[in-house]
């Protein structure tokens, strides 16, 4: 959504600065209002119109936030799979790193993009069974 009206809101106009006498000695003259000041109104319907904008730009700021934590998550389970991998070859399987894995697969979140989230699956299945295979994951 492209925001187009811009407008800044005028307010209260100020008055025109007086004129001092030419005279050295300056004098105290009370202003009696008899001028005239001409006020502008403000427009009520551009402010409904901006908070949609706003409203608009927080609901797309908040999609690519969940993105971008599905993403994290993704990448943390693949990182903690690395992990578990190089355990294996040792021939040592820590079950701290097993535990956190299997809390890990149950902290999904979904990203509200349908890429993001067939990838996360995909991870999320690979390290389901794994964990089965090491018998720590039951469903």
């Amino acid at each position: 959504m492209r925001i187009t009206s811009n407008k800044p809101i005028s307010g209260v106009q100020g008055r025109a600065a007086k004129k001092r006498p030419s005279s050295g000695a300056e004098q105290f003259t009370p202003d009696t209002g008899s001028e005239a000041v001409q006020t502008s109104q403000t427009a009520g319907g551009s402010a409904i119109q901006g908070m949609d904008a706003l409203l608009a730009l927080q609901e797309v700021d908040s999609l690519s936030e969940r993105r971008s934590k599905a993403t994290r998550h993704g990448h943390t389970l693949l990182d903690t799979l690395e992990a578990v991998r190089t355990d294996l070859l040792a021939g040592l399987v820590s079950e701290e790193r097993l535990e956190r894995l299997a809390q890990q697969v149950s902290q999904r979140q979904t990203s509200g993009d349908p890429e993001v989230d067939s990838v996360l699956d995909e991870i999320e299945l690979r390290v389901k069974v794994e964990l089965a295979k090491l018998g720590k994951f039951t469903d």
